[in-house]
């Protein structure tokens, strides 16, 4: 996609946003609060900040069945760090390893990072090439993540970037 396309959803996006965090709709303000959108994109454009990464328009229609998925596995991830601190043995085996990492784009990496240390229980490290380095509070939390599905459904959200 060009940088015509990047910049019209960014400034679309700004506005929106605006609008939402605002609330206004008086003439002047909704004026001021397009001109602003309108002005940042303008400084985007000129900077050259405006790209496929900075502005990833081609996850819009694939990250919300990621997210549906990412929220689900929080969800199970919560109940099973509950179950462990309500635990009186305090049931924990604490381990550092490294996971490979199949994307392409820095993006998909950084997906992957943050959906790994979104999920209770993991922390991602270190982000390298090819892996990332992760802390668990369980063996169960290493085999979930060795068993490569989170990195494939990033890897198919980042589709043919």
């Amino acid at each position: 996609m060009n940088r015509l396309v990047h910049g019209t959803s960014l400034a679309l996006t700004l506005a929106v946003i605006w609008y939402l965090l605002s609330g206004h709709t008086e003439a002047l303000l909704l004026g001021l609060g397009c001109g602003s959108a309108a002005t940042i994109t303008w400084l985007a454009l000129r900077m050259d900040l405006i790209d496929h990464e900075g502005h990833p328009l081609h996850l819009t229609f694939r990250a919300p069945l990621f997210w549906v998925w990412l929220m689900w596995e929080i969800i199970k991830a919560n109940g099973q760090v509950i179950k462990i601190i309500l635990d009186p043995k305090l049931p924990i085996n604490p381990r550092r390893f490294r996971v490979p990492a199949s994307q392409k784009t820095d993006i998909g990496k950084v997906i992957y990072a943050n959906s790994i240390t979104l999920t209770p229980g993991t922390i991602c490290l270190d982000v390298t090439e090819s892996d990332l380095d992760i802390h668990a509070l369980t063996a169960d939390g290493e085999l979930g993540l060795k068993s490569g599905e989170m990195d494939r459904l990033v890897t198919r959200l980042e589709g043919d970037s």
